[in-house]
């Protein structure tokens, strides 16, 4: 009998790499011998196949079947070889003509029964199909809408082995085998539903709850607008996490091709919501502090699967509760702050994940988390640079005294509760803000001030807008995403405006980190503003934001 060849994908992160299946019938010993580096997922595949197409009322051949899959230096993981496989032993028993296999690519894990089941990691796989130069995939009915997505390829959507094979041995139409459904790339069906639709993870949250804190309120419309870091710093109750969780609120739908970038992250991640075939909301993490490394920045021992940085790309990270998580997991987070993306090595292999995302750090000012005192200054003794967030309140705040009376703390004690939150990293948050305890007569009087949510989206997405034709025709689209070297070179702030930042830097109170975030920063300001340059009162403003010293 001939060897029949199918194709499929493996995933290493979420690049996709094609994978040729080779399946060879000879006189032996009966049985099934796979090789080319398969793991346990993929050498258990075996039973499963021999079911699956026994329950599909096709005859297995009784004798041995050799299976390859090329390049076998590439470690091949997951069930998702399963059709392929199958298909590839039924042409090499001539069940099904070789000649339809030639320009087709199989996708997916199969059941006892022959159902086709569903996989993670179907888009990426198809985006790297087209780039292989295949124009026909075949994969789970129930991950068809997600491989439509892909223009320039054609996907068959089958929920069978049996539907399938009946379609490669042209017994049915081309475009309605029973089971089997035909759409085009880059389109989806009528009854996928709208995928652009409001937030439907976080209903009824609005910016406009969070009262008594105008200064956190305008902090984090300037992180929305330029894709600046935060940092939240307050005691309990007075809306850290209330304003993380609205910041999203506020934040424009993704562009097609971010969309596409996360919707790829998640598939790999197995995380799409069901009947949403495409995220086009930016999304929102919020491990708990218990997470891991490799859950936070992505790995694992087996299969590399994105982390929460990733899983946020394009989105916002929220970390709260920060000092409780390990030193060792929030430092790891400094690479992809500069970088944009994680990178995992593994012996034999190295899988890169997106993850160009806002960071969100909340926390309180120390364990007993009643004092609101001495908190900021003792994030700038630990080495962090903004020795002048302490400015936020006055000594004199009849609230700060009170909960100054109140903790039991020592100032040593706050000093290395904050000092987890290392110096490298809070170089890297380009906004800090102190909340401020609340009184009654501050939320009676802030509450003519707030904004909802709709309407501060709206000067972000014009501030955007502006930035975006700003860097029109380079391969940044937000001001926090803008090199050092370019902002010196091509997006220098008006003559004059930088005097601020020159008498910060004599001071020893910012690195020259931190003077090109506050720069990108005073763009983002100026953004807001309608102003064409930063001037020094952007500037200015800008460093108080990052000391955490805006009022």
């Amino acid at each position: 009998m001939p060897v029949a060849r199918t194709h499929s994908i493996a995933l290493v992160g979420v690049q996709g790499h094609p994978v040729e299946i080779e399946a060879d019938i000879e006189n032996g010993l009966v049985g099934l011998l796979l090789v080319g580096l398969p793991d346990t997922a993929l050498r258990e595949a075996r039973d499963r196949i021999r079911a699956a197409i026994v329950n599909s009322k096709e005859a297995w051949p009784q004798r041995r079947i050799t299976v390859g899959l090329s390049p076998a230096s590439l470690p091949k993981r997951g069930s998702s070889f399963d059709v392929g496989i199958a298909v590839a032993i039924l042409g090499a028993a001539e069940v099904v003509p070789a000649a339809s296999l030639a320009d087709l690519l199989f996708i997916g894990e199969l059941g006892l029964d022959g159902r086709l089941r569903q996989v993670r990691g179907v888009l990426p796989a198809v985006v790297a199909a087209v780039a292989a130069g295949f124009r026909t995939v075949v994969v789970p009915a129930d991950n068809a809408p997600e491989a439509a997505l892909v223009p320039g390829i054609r996907v068959l959507g089958a929920a069978s082995l049996g539907s399938l094979l009946g379609w490669l041995r042209g017994g049915c139409p081309a475009e309605g085998a029973a089971g089997v459904v035909v759409w085009p790339g880059g389109s989806l069906p009528s009854d996928v539903g709208e995928t652009s639709s409001a937030r439907e993870d976080v209903p009824g949250r609005d910016l406009a709850e969070l009262v008594g804190q105008p200064t956190a309120r305008r902090a984090a419309e300037i992180c929305a607008a330029g894709g600046h870091h935060l940092l939240l710093l307050g005691p309990p109750g007075v809306g850290k996490t209330m304003l993380a969780e609205r910041l999203p609120t506020v934040l424009p739908q993704l562009e097609p091709a971010a969309a596409l970038e996360v919707t790829a992250i998640h598939s790999v991640a197995g995380t799409l919501p069901p009947g949403r075939p495409l995220l086009s909301q930016p999304p929102f993490c919020a491990p708990h502090h218990t997470a891991t490394k490799a859950a936070i920045v992505g790995g694992g021992s087996g299969v590399i699967r994105p982390g929460a940085a990733s899983l946020a790309h394009h989105g916002c990270l929220f970390l709260d509760e920060a000092p409780e998580f390990a030193r060792d997991v929030l430092d790891a987070l400094r690479q992809p702050l500069e970088s944009g993306e994680v990178v995992v090595a593994r012996m034999g292999l190295t899988a890169r994940f997106p993850a160009r995302f806002t960071l969100l750090l909340a926390a309180n000012p120390c364990p007993c988390a009643r004092s609101s005192g001495t908190g900021p200054a003792a994030i700038g003794s630990a080495g962090a640079g903004p020795a002048s967030m302490g400015r936020a309140m006055s000594p004199g705040h009849p609230a700060r005294s009170a909960a100054r009376s109140a903790c039991t703390c020592s100032p040593a004690a706050r000093r290395r509760y904050l000092a987890r939150l290392s110096g490298p990293l809070l170089d890297r948050v380009d906004v800090k803000v102190e909340f401020l305890p609340v009184g009654r007569a501050e939320l009676l009087s802030d509450r003519q001030f707030t904004e909802p949510s709709s309407v501060v989206a709206k000067r972000v997405e014009l501030a955007r807008k502006r930035a975006g034709f700003r860097l029109r025709g380079t391969r940044w689209r937000l001001n926090a995403e803008i090199p050092g070297s370019e902002l010196r070179r091509r997006y220098a702030p008006a003559p004059g405006a930088l005097a601020p930042l020159e008498r910060a830097m004599d001071l020893g109170e910012i690195s020259a980190r931190g003077v090109d975030r506050v720069i990108r920063l005073s763009w983002t300001v100026a953004d807001l503003a309608n102003v064409a340059r930063p001037t020094i009162t952007e500037v200015s403003y800008a460093l108080g934001l990052w000391l955490g010293a805006a009022s």
